[in-house]
């Protein structure tokens, strides 16, 4: 039971998408695709999403443009 539940959480923890700004998929700093990438959204979306709410999103855009670390570079899209 206790290795089974070990298993599992090792797996997990192995494919766990983490949160980063996106390289191919950006506009300004890659913060509306990073976070499309991450919940498996449209970009437009969440773009769309960030236009409704401007003065308060326009000071978290910049926050996460400054906290959320860039992407990797790869050879391949995903």
């Amino acid at each position: 039971m206790v290795l089974s539940y070990y298993l599992l959480v090792t797996r997990w923890l192995s494919v766990k998408k983490k949160l980063t700004r996106s390289v191919f998929d950006k506009s300004i700093a890659g913060v509306c695709g990073g976070i499309a990438e991450y919940f498996n959204l449209s970009s437009l979306f969440v773009r769309l999403l960030f236009l409704l709410f401007i003065p308060c999103n326009l000071i978290v855009y910049i926050i996460l443009a400054n906290i959320i670390p860039v992407s990797p570079p790869t050879l391949y899209r995903r």
